[in-house]
């Protein structure tokens, strides 16, 4: 089970700046205006060889005086009940304020471990200074300078000790295809589980939340092993009430993590939403096999102002990014195209396991340039010498070339649509890493080395 991490504390304290130092990335917007960060910001990030998920927040403010600052605090609340680790950030300069201590009592009611980082001890003079925050009442309290990289060492010591045992990856069936049900609450995905597995095990219910907790359901269909899990629904964020429903985003991408291919479970009578695109991006950056089930299209067919093509628009403006996973209309409720469903599942995962030999890659990659040549690099031509393939789920090429800086993002795009259509690469996300081809003699990075 991957950990989860959430950065928690009054506004302004740096949390942003610790996100972006424990992430590697500048993700978090960082301003030394109060309330920049509103909603939660989710990051793959590692310590010690374990990877986690870290999760950026807003800022507790115990008596808000607006909506946003409210906002904020249903934020961080809600990465606080997903997490497994909490850090409590807090401003060494400042001292212990009285925001200070109904955070940390807010913090402490959840029953999550916490790890308490006192930041901006810029230097090691100022670490005589946090006497006064172990008056907040935790085991742990530390020392850190978020903006220089002070502390973060023993920072996440503390922080790892509190992780779930790893189990390593979880055994693989042989055979088996793991698939993720995911989706806005009240879209229909219990009731679609209990059409595909024939049995009414999935409680349904019209108000949104029902279901919490992923369940696991196997079945065998044409010879072929299923595991659908299904997730809670993911509300629109700034929109979670309660310690329930603020559990769906952690769940939904631990999920995603389990399985081979997703199914996004979309409301045709709502149309794709935001949230509903933010989901496919997160399919899409991990990797995962996507099939898009339209639902409830029993209504859209009788409701005159909507239809397929009002249906097909709405997918082109609001998900372009997952424009490679083919899409399903379904009815949950009367079964109608429910019978396709896990046949297309077998196809998409067929792509996502798809490998092929180097001889046909380099066949495809030389008439690919030779119908549209890679543009220009500083009046100097890019070549493209080499292709082949180095992993499957999801396929991945590397494509050995004089110059990887001069492959922008319009000619990758192109390669990987003719490289999806010409191998029939349907439902799958592609990656193409670009390498510098060596000349004869040169000597690899970081060592010797022949021509690739």
């Amino acid at each position: 089970m991957i950990p989860v991490v959430a950065i928690v504390g009054r506004p302004n304290v740096g949390k942003s700046t610790l996100f972006n130092r424990l992430t590697g990335k500048r993700q978090a917007l960082v301003h030394d205006r109060p309330g920049v960060t509103r909603d939660r910001q989710y990051a793959d990030a590692a310590w010690a060889e374990r990877n986690y998920l870290l999760i950026d927040t807003g800022g507790f403010e115990p008596s808000p005086g607006d909506t946003l600052f409210a906002a904020m605090r249903r934020q961080s609340e809600a990465a606080v009940a997903e997490a497994d680790v909490v850090i409590l950030l807090v401003d060494g300069q400042s001292g212990v304020t009285p925001p200070d201590r109904e955070t940390a009592r807010l913090v402490r009611a959840a029953g999550k471990p916490v790890v308490l980082a006192v930041n901006k001890c810029d230097e090691s003079g100022h670490d005589n200074e946090i006497g006064e925050f172990w008056t907040l009442g935790f085991d742990v309290v530390l020392p850190v300078s978020a903006e220089h990289g002070r502390g973060t060492w023993d920072l996440m010591d503390a922080v790892s000790a509190h992780f779930p045992v790893d189990s390593g990856p979880e055994a693989e069936v042989e055979g088996e295809i793991r698939v993720a049900v995911l989706g806005r609450p009240n879209v229909g995905k219990s009731t679609l589980l209990n059409v595909l597995t024939g049995e009414d095990r999935h409680v349904v219910h019209d108000a949104p939340g029902t279901t919490v907790d992923a369940v696991d359901s196997v079945l065998e269909v044409g010879g072929q092993r299923f595991r659908l899990v299904d997730t809670a629904g993911v509300r629109r964020r700034g929109r979670i009430d309660d310690a329930v429903e603020s559990l769906a985003v952690g769940a939904a991408l631990r999920t995603i993590e389990r399985c081979h291919v997703v199914m996004l479970v979309l409301d045709g009578m709502e149309g794709p939403s935001e949230q509903d695109a933010h989901l496919a991006a997160l399919v899409n950056d991990r990797g995962r096999a996507l099939v898009v089930l339209v639902n409830k299209w029993d209504l859209v067919r009788k409701d005159e102002e909507r239809g397929i093509r009002t249906v097909e628009d709405e997918f082109d403006r609001k998900l372009p990014h997952v424009g490679y996973a083919p899409v399903l209309y379904i009815s949950a409720l009367t079964g109608k195209g429910c019978a396709h469903v896990l046949r297309l599942v077998r196809e998409v995962y067929a792509a996502f396991d798809r490998r092929v030999s180097t001889a046909p890659l380099n066949e495809f990659l030389r008439a690919a340039v030779a119908a549209y040549q890679p543009p220009q690099r500083h009046h100097h031509p890019v070549r493209l010498n080499y292709m082949t393939q180095v992993r499957v789920r999801p396929p991945t090429f590397t494509v050995f070339t004089n110059t990887p800086e001069g492959i922008g993002d319009g000619y990758d795009r192109y390669l990987r649509n003719q490289l999806r259509t010409h191998f029939d690469f349907t439902g799958t996300p592609l990656r193409i890493e670009y390498r510098r081809k060596r000349r004869i003699g040169e000597k690899a990075e970081g060592g010797g080395g022949e021509e690739e």
